[in-house]
């Protein structure tokens, strides 16, 4: 099928300010079942755009302001084609049959990022660490746990919550959810990332749309045979072609569509507006 994305976002400030250099996380990472057919990115006229990959060969548009403004706007439009993919199309190496899975010495080294816990934070039996369980089965069952269990909520901007604040609020955003997927997957032995990117939702009921006018925060484990495998609590289920990933990193910094500072000598107030519409075309 093929997904025509368009995303506007702008910052419009009190008075003129000055801005640090913006690192733009929009571009989605394509694979055999993920390719552009058409894509226009622009920020401010003055801005110089430089496209680079970060550490996690994400695609970043380093964004420079030579000229101080009272509004900095961000526009996104492209076309990509996207193949159907059955999530649960992978088989598993026999050390990974079981969580926690048995990494390989060379693999422990190079996923040590991935696999830190928090220091301190209790999870409920559910989701805690214990006795060896069959892999697929027990994530499934995690990401399912969260789902059911805490509330969903929608909060434009902001950091996420931690797993203890979710956990007690029984409510969160996606990169709540996220964040508390990721911790319980990290306690349990596995090794696991953010992603961020689009989702298309097709014809969904508006009730039931949780992505409908912002991007979308997910979660990554990485499970020997399978490779990088995706887990939505939001929405309860293992990611296949509807969810298109524009970036992925160990903490939220790394996945965030739009990080940047403005200068000012005192408070500036400030207003985001922003946008985001993902329809299929064909």
């Amino acid at each position: 099928m093929k997904l025509k994305i368009t995303k506007s976002t702008t910052y419009n400030y009190a008075e003129p300010v000055s801005f640090s250099p913006h690192y733009v996380r929009v571009f989605p990472r394509t694979d055999l079942f993920t390719k552009i057919e058409s894509i226009s990115f622009c920020t401010a006229a003055s801005a110089d755009i430089q496209y680079r990959q970060d550490l996690f060969d994400n695609i970043i548009a380093y964004c420079f302001y030579p000229t101080a403004s009272a509004t900095l706007p961000f526009h996104l439009e492209m076309v990509i084609d996207v193949k159907e993919r059955d999530p649960f199309h992978f088989l598993l190496d026999s050390n990974g049959l079981n969580i926690p899975p048995q990494y390989r010495p060379e693999e422990e080294r190079l996923l040590a990022p991935y696999l830190a816990p928090e220091a301190g934070c209790s999870l409920p039996q559910p989701i805690a660490p214990c006795a060896s369980r069959p892999t697929v089965e027990t994530l499934v069952n995690f990401n399912h746990w969260i789902h059911e269990h805490i509330t969903y909520e929608y909060r434009h901007e902001g950091q996420p919550h931690t797993p203890q604040e979710t956990l007690a609020k029984g409510s969160g955003s996606c990169r709540d959810m996220a964040a508390l997927l990721i911790e319980a997957l990290r306690q349990n032995g596995v090794a696991a990332r953010l992603a961020s990117g689009f989702v298309w939702e097709g014809d969904k009921p508006d009730k039931d749309k949780r992505s409908a006018s912002s991007m979308h925060i997910w979660v990554e484990a990485c499970l020997p045979g399978a490779g990088w495998i995706g887990m939505d609590p939001t929405n309860g289920v293992l990611t296949d072609n509807h969810f298109i990933v524009t970036a992925v990193g160990r903490n939220h910094s790394d996945v965030a569509p739009i990080s940047g500072a403005y200068y000012s000598d005192s408070h500036v107030p400030s207003q985001m507006n922003t946008s985001v519409r993902v329809e299929k075309v064909a």
